[in-house]
C-alpha cells in the first residue's frame, strides 16, 4: 500500500498461536514500531484472560510499541487504536453509520461488537492487540452472557476486506492517531473519541468483579476513566466491564 506509515515495520504470518504472544516473544529484537499480523490464531485471547473466537477470514494483529512511558500513559493508546479503528471500517466500508466507540475498548457496528482491543504492557514496549470480525462474527453462546452481541463486517454491511488490506488502512490511520497523541496530548483525542461514543447519556451499568454500579454515562475525564452519575453521585471508574 502506497501510505504505509513511515517508521513502521509490518509482517503477516500464516499462522500462529496468538499474535500478542508472537508480539511478546518478539519484542526485544524488533528495530522499531511493528505490525505482527496473522491469518489464522490457535490460541487467540481477549480481556481478562477470556478466549477471542477468530476465523479465517477475520482480522487479528498486534502493533509492538516501544515506549518508557507510565502505565497511566500507556493505558490511553486504548482510545488512540479505538479511533484508528473506526476510520478504517469507514475507509474499507464508506460508511460511517451505525458505528461507534463503546468504553473502554471496543467499536460497535449497527449495536453489535465488530472489533476489540487488548493491551498488554512489557518492561520497554506496548502491545496493541486488536480483533476484527471481518467476515465470520461468533456465535451468541460463544460470548458472556448479557454482553454485546457480536457481528461481522460482512454481515452487516455486505463488504468483503482481506485481513491484509485491512491491515493497511488500519496501520495508515492509527499513525496518525499516534502523531496528534505524542504532539498534542490526549485532549483531542478524548474529544475525538467522545464524539463517536456508543451510549452516551444513557443509563448503563459498570461491573468491576462482583460491585457493579448504574448510571449516567457522562464522559471520560482526562485519565480516560468513564465518569457515571449514579443515586450517590458522579464516579469516576479506571477499569470495568460496560453492560447496556
Amino acid at each position: 500500500m502506497s501510505d504505509w506509515p513511515a517508521g513502521y515495520d509490518r509482517q503477516v504470518l500464516a499462522r500462529v498461536d496468538s499474535t500478542m504472544t508472537e508480539a511478546a516473544r518478539q519484542a526485544t529484537e524488533l528495530a522499531g514500531p511493528t505490525w505482527i499480523c496473522a491469518l489464522r490464531q490457535s490460541a487467540a485471547r481477549g480481556r481478562r484472560g477470556r478466549d477471542w473466537v477468530n476465523p479465517e477470514g477475520n482480522f487479528a494483529a498486534t502493533l509492538v510499541l516501544p515506549t518508557s512511558e507510565p502505565p497511566e500513559m500507556r493505558a490511553l493508546r486504548s482510545f488512540v487504536a479505538a479511533l484508528a479503528l473506526f476510520d478504517a471500517l469507514v475507509a474499507v466500508s464508506g460508511r460511517v453509520d451505525g458505528l461507534s466507540l463503546k468504553w473502554p475498548n471496543d467499536v460497535l457496528l449497527a449495536g453489535g461488537k465488530v472489533a476489540g482491543i487488548l493491551l498488554d504492557s512489557l518492561p520497554d514496549h506496548l502491545l496493541i492487540g486488536i480483533g476484527v470480525n471481518l467476515v465470520q462474527a461468533p456465535m451468541a453462546s460463544e460470548v458472556e452472557a448479557s454482553a454485546v452481541p457480536p457481528v461481522s463486517v460482512l454481515s452487516v454491511l455486505g463488504v468483503e476486506v482481506g485481513p491484509d488490506v485491512f491491515l493497511d488502512h488500519l496501520a495508515a490511520r492509527y499513525a496518525e492517531h499516534e502523531r496528534s497523541f505524542v504532539t498534542l496530548g490526549f485532549a483531542p483525542i478524548r474529544e475525538a473519541w467522545l464524539a463517536r461514543a456508543a451510549r452516551m447519556g444513557e443509563t448503563v451499568t459498570a461491573r468491576m468483579g462482583t460491585r457493579e454500579v448504574q448510571g449516567r454515562f457522562d464522559t471520560i475525564d482526562a485519565q480516560g476513566r468513564i465518569v457515571l452519575t449514579t443515586a450517590q453521585g458522579r464516579e469516576a471508574i479506571a477499569a470495568a466491564d460496560i453492560f447496556f
